[in-house]
């Protein structure tokens, strides 16, 4: 696998999206916190994504350039409309949008719907806990195509259905929690096809329902499994909760359409902490916590305990050392489309 600069695949991501119709300032978006994926550890939602957004821009199921629409809006609610705009570039602005009222409002909402994949989550709640906020996020592919079996069931019939929270403080790392309410993103599913790997045991069953760790069953009728394995039940009811939050409270609803489009709705909530404690005193606090929970001795098998979010930051800080890893299949396909646009030799290939 080729290990390349993260400038560098920012500039490919860029420049690839802009050849399929984007505009320079949604690229820019879209490649920023698509790359800032693989940073951090999570290729699932980096530039292995590229191609799959590049083919729905192709079958109209994204929208370049897109209007951002206000349907409903409060003091402190807001219903956006993203016309099946680019997922990342229409909740980038919602999240901002949010953070805006609650420094006037001290808690604020929104629901989006109507966009394309917006990504990795932790992206959108890191803008508010640069801003002394602490921010939520859940999102839901709607009447999408579906991956995650329900604690007991053989078939398909929930999202993965991520949830994600960030806190502000003074840890060297941000204190951020993003987790798919099902045992394995179905992104890591694909990374593990790509590579022609199999997957751990407990993450999947076949068509049959039948457990498996080739990862190629997802894609011929089988499903993802609830997080928690045995107690699976708990994860399907994290999923389910989401799936009204980002789903049913958003309007997009449940089930599958017969067009499969992908329309990423998502619920967001900010919340000033200054309403609340005095800020300086919270982030120290939880800077506090934090290292409390470092502090614990390591069980058997551990060499240290983390906070959440600081596996990912020291990735991240690895990553912009010495590259991000690359699959074969995905550096060739990312070619190949460069190839197609002719803009091969710009992008260096």
């Amino acid at each position: 696998m080729p290990t390349v600069p993260a400038e560098r695949l920012i500039d490919i991501a860029k420049g690839l999206l802009i050849a399929a119709g984007a505009s320079e300032e949604e690229a820019a978006i879209v490649a920023r916190y698509n790359i800032g994926a693989n940073l951090v550890g999570h290729d699932s939602h980096g530039i292995i994504l590229i191609p799959q957004y590049i083919e729905r821009i192709k079958a109209g199921h994204i929208m370049p350039q897109a209007p951002w629409t206000i349907v409903e809006e409060s003091p402190t609610t807001t219903v956006i409309d993203g016309n099946w705009g680019f997922g990342y570039a229409v909740t980038d602005r919602a999240m901002r949008h949010t953070i805006a009222k609650a420094k006037t409002q001290n808690v604020a909402a929104a629901t989006v719907y109507r966009q394309s994949h917006i990504g990795r989550l932790a992206s959108y709640p890191l803008l508010a806990a640069a801003e002394g906020m602490i921010a939520m996020i859940t999102a839901d592919s709607g009447r999408s195509p579906k991956h995650v079996a329900p604690f007991g069931g053989a078939k398909a019939r929930l999202g993965t259905n991520p949830i994600c929270f960030a806190v502000p403080s003074h840890l060297e790392g941000p204190l951020v929690f993003d987790m798919a309410t099902s045992a394995a993103a179905a992104g890591k599913i694909n990374v593990a096809t790509a590579r022609g790997e199999p997957v751990p045991s407990g993450w999947l069953i076949d068509a049959e329902g039948r457990p498996s760790t080739d990862p190629r069953v997802l894609k011929q009728g089988g499903a993802l499994l609830p997080l928690g394995g045995t107690e699976g039940y708990k994860g399907t009811g994290l999923a389910a909760i989401v799936e009204i939050l980002s789903g049913l409270l958003t309007g997009l609803g449940f089930g599958v359409e017969p067009t499969g489009r992908h329309n990423d709705g998502c619920f967001i909530a900010v919340f000033n902490v200054a309403a609340f404690r005095k800020l300086e005193t919270f982030k120290q606090e939880v800077t506090a916590f934090a290292q409390y929970l470092k502090a614990t001795p390591p069980a058997e098998g551990f060499s240290e305990v983390f906070y959440p979010g600081e596996i990912e930051f020291r990735k991240e800080q690895q990553r912009r050392r010495e590259g991000v890893p690359i699959e074969d299949a995905t550096w060739n396909k990312l070619r190949d489309l460069a190839q197609g646009y002719g803009i091969a030799d710009r992008l260096g290939f």
